[in-house]
């Protein structure tokens, strides 16, 4: 048999077929999730049109427990709120539903990995609120909020962990549970999670024990943790919950996390 392997010279043919690098798989899952993420109308709702509506809504309305300058509370609350509904809520329902359609199960054929599902899923995710913290905080300080440039950094820190955790936590809901149960949970998860969040705001009318009962859970701990941080303070407690809760949601929706 003729030896043929020295015939061609590397790089006669083009394309060459070769696997896609890592980083190329990444960021082709990215730009798709996050294409689907700005056309889907419910989660635009859900993410930018509400926010904003209680931004605005709490900050005018007359609501005297929230104090003299109201907005610099509120604005936390509401970025708090806003991370909650897209990285956990709205990422849980919408991976439910591509895994009941067969979505997922075809894109698991594919020569994606399953960590490159998640990472261009959470990726997704952190650009959206990435975009939501910039347009709330640009309402907010046409309302009067006036953050330091530390706390600023500081805040994006924390939004950036939280947005870490919450989708992790909404992989693990949406890649282990059937859709229309995830429909549900997912929605009670996110009220009975903006009722801790509403304890720890008002941490000063109710005993200390439990505020820090609330804010073991994640978001007790990113209600406090970026309100301390916008305000340039560090909340050590709650930087190490939503670690703990961001690695082991994590490792749990990488290794559950089913495509059908």
């Amino acid at each position: 048999m003729t030896d043929t392997s020295a015939r061609f010279a590397p790089g006669t043919f083009s394309p060459a077929p070769r696997p896609a690098a890592r980083a190329a798989m990444l960021a082709a899952q990215t730009r798709m999730e996050l294409i689907l993420l700005l056309r889907n109308g419910e989660q635009l709702l859900l993410t930018m049109f509400i926010p904003i509506a209680m931004l605005i809504g709490l900050t005018l309305l007359p609501l005297s427990t929230l104090g003299e300058h109201r907005v610099d509370r509120i604005v936390p609350a509401v970025m708090m709120a806003a991370i909650m509904s897209t990285a956990f809520t709205g990422q849980a329902i919408a991976v439910g539903f591509d895994r009941r359609y067969g979505a997922l199960k075809r894109l698991g054929a594919t020569a994606l990995p399953r960590w490159g599902i998640v990472g261009g899923k959470c990726a997704a995710v952190l650009i959206v609120v990435v975009l939501q913290s910039i347009l709330l905080g640009l309402i907010g300080f046409a309302l009067g909020w006036r953050p330091g440039a530390a706390g600023l950094l500081f805040g994006a820190v924390v939004i950036a962990l939280g947005t870490a955790t919450f989708a992790a936590m909404g992989l693990l809901l949406g890649g282990t549970l059937k859709a229309e149960i995830v429909l549900a949970l997912a929605n009670i998860l996110w009220f009975v999670m903006l009722a801790v969040a509403s304890v720890v705001f008002a941490a000063g009318d109710i005993p200390r024990p439990l505020s820090i009962i609330a804010r073991l859970l994640p978001s007790g701990a990113l209600a406090q943790a970026l309100d301390q941080a916008l305000r340039t303070g560090v909340d050590w407690y709650g930087l190490v919950v939503l670690v703990v809760w961001g690695i082991v949601t994590g490792w749990l929706a990488t290794r559950c996390f089913r495509f059908d």
